[in-house]
């Protein structure tokens, strides 16, 4: 069969909380790297350097991840 495709079989897409799940992971990896952005602008700008600049990124990273994965979790719920 061309493609591999097998006559009378269906393919069933992803379930509604593996979307969740993704929905998640893409909003959490797209909020630590704006956190990155604007956390490292932020600190670089209050004079923070070596340990306090990591730190103060890291935080900002996870903070800014969590939220924007926690929304677009939620979003993706809403669609399913």
């Amino acid at each position: 069969m061309p493609g591999g495709a097998v006559p009378g079989a269906y393919h069933q897409g992803p379930s509604c909380w593996d979307r969740i799940r993704m929905g998640f992971t893409i909003g959490f990896c797209v909020g630590m790297a704006s956190g990155a952005l604007f956390g490292g602008y932020g600190a670089l700008r209050a004079g923070l350097r070596g340990r306090q600049l990591v730190n103060n990124m890291g935080k900002t990273m996870l903070s800014a991840g969590g939220t924007f994965g926690t929304f677009m979790a939620i979003g993706t719920g809403i669609r399913c």
